[in-house]
């Protein structure tokens, strides 16, 4: 089969739908199918592109078209929201754009959101069928900005929009995978999807390759007779990383034979620098930037934790569990379907940085439960996390996509 696997966001980028794309490429190439990725090229999202042959269409030659026809006078609501103005403008690029670079050789276009999802299926020719992979609940992550970075007096239209966003990108494919139970019961109790079009299936993961990566070497020195205390991920409000400084300010005052490495780039660098000096933790907390080496860092670190206040399934926890570290994470989303309290990890409390820093408190002290958790996180992961399996299920499911398309085609 010819596979294009897309997504609305900027690839390549620091993020766990990329590493699944990457990850489904290289396996589905291992089987004989031809493979493309395709998406935004940047954070400005001034391109899209096809990464694997540099074919691409300059976004700024689209958007004076596009100004002209969704003027204010004729389209007022768009002009309305800030944020649904962006968001209209974009996904017209967006749409556009791959419409001039062609879908017509494809048998599977494999979306990874509902934005991507919706413009594709509008301009999709007869042949390709159509399946998209969610990796999260879009209209869920814009309710918590609506609130805070992108609040207006238009808040409620702006929610109302992207609630029906999340609708038409969960309904026009073929099929829509999903990673796990959390995402799908919102989905059909919420959104009224429904669950006929919805397939369960968690990630696989690239085990092989990630272990042979944590036994090379990393730059970063372990500091002597301190732990370690790893983050990883974007570094925007979703992850909660400001409620991570709070705990450990709160640590600081019981303990201090630990660091904390905190990994990633994006928006919220500047404050959390601040925030972490003027919490007084310049001396404990290092914020690492983009690395290419985190599984070499998982090497060396004694605990993982994740303060999402969002989240779906997160590679890093995967990453974690594979390297055999105990793990904190926020009990949100699908993350209590992965981790289970006391046996393969602590879960904790969103926003809650009293209780956070009781659960580093706890990991610290007790080195045999540290042991413990790590070493049945290793072993559930090792089982559950399989690539082959994941894939398979998942050729299963475009089979069926190009059937169902077939059959429409027919009619």
């Amino acid at each position: 089969m010819k596979i294009l696997l897309a997504t609305y966001w900027h690839i390549p980028h620091l993020g766990g739908v990329w590493t699944y794309m990457e990850q489904l490429k290289t396996k589905l190439e291992s089987l004989g199918h031809e493979v493309d990725l395709l998406g935004y090229g940047d954070e400005a999202v001034s391109f899209v592109h096809f990464v694997n042959t540099n074919q691409q269409i300059q976004t700024n030659k689209l958007l004076p078209l596009l100004q002209t026809i969704l003027n204010e006078k004729d389209y007022p609501m768009i002009h309305k929201n800030s944020l649904v103005k962006y968001t209209e403008f974009r996904r017209y690029a967006f749409e556009l754009a791959v419409a001039y670079l062609g879908l017509d050789s494809y048998d599977i276009i494999h979306t990874q959101d509902v934005i991507s999802t919706a413009c594709i299926n509008r301009i999709r020719p007869s042949k390709p069928a159509l399946v998209a992979s969610l990796h999260g609940c879009v209209a869920h992550d814009i309710r918590l900005q609506l609130k805070t970075i992108h609040k207006s007096n238009t808040s409620q239209m702006a929610r109302e929009y992207f609630d029906r966003q999340e609708y038409i990108g969960a309904t026009s494919a073929e099929y829509t995978i999903l990673a796990n139970e959390w995402m799908k019961n919102i989905l059909t109790d919420e959104f009224k999807v429904p669950g006929d079009k919805l397939q369960v299936i968690h990630y696989g993961y690239d085990i092989e390759s990630f272990m042979k990566k944590t036994k090379l070497k990393s730059k970063a020195v372990r500091p002597p007779n301190k732990k370690v205390i790893l983050y990883a991920g974007r570094l925007v409000e979703l992850k909660g990383i400001q409620y991570l400084l709070d705990a450990l300010k709160l640590l600081k005052d019981k303990r201090k034979d630990w660091v904390c490495w905190i990994v990633g780039d994006g928006k919220l660098m500047t404050e959390l620098r601040l925030q972490s000096k003027v919490q007084g933790l310049t001396n404990e907390v290092v914020f690492m930037g983009r690395r290419d080496d985190v599984p070499a860092l998982l090497s060396q670190t004694d605990i993982f934790v994740l303060p999402s206040l969002h989240d779906n399934q997160p590679m890093s926890i995967i990453e974690a569990q594979l390297a055999g570290k105990a793990i904190i994470a926020s009990e949100v989303g699908g993350v209590p379907e992965m981790v289970k309290h006391r046996v393969t990890g602590l879960l904790t409390p969103a926003r809650d940085s009293e209780k956070l820093m009781n659960r580093l408190l706890q990991l610290l002290e007790k080195d045999s439960l540290r042991k413990k958790l790590g070493d049945e996180a290793k072993q559930w992961a090792m089982n559950h996390w399989s690539m082959d399996s994941s894939v398979e299920r998942i050729l299963d499911v475009y089979q069926n996509a190009i059937t169902v398309r077939s059959r429409r085609s027919d009619v």
